[in-house]
């Protein structure tokens, strides 16, 4: 069983309510406005502050673009 991408549209960011950005190659949800990223575990998406992953504003351009 993979992650539901249905689930897209009643997940948001926790910081900010706003849309996440799936990235199935990397198994993580991506929120372009605050720069983090949040993993998904055994597809389920882990969608707390503390464990997301903060980026700067090239490395989230790169990974926007990868796949």
């Amino acid at each position: 069983m993979a992650f539901d991408k249905k689930l897209l549209d009643i997940v948001a960011c926790p910081v900010c309510k706003g849309k996440l950005v799936y990235k199935a190659n990397q198994a993580q949800l991506i929120c372009k406005f605050d720069r983090l990223v949040y993993p998904i575990r055994g597809h389920i998406p882990v969608l707390l502050e503390t464990e997301a992953q903060q980026l700067g504003t090239e490395e989230l351009e790169k990974l926007l673009d990868s796949e």
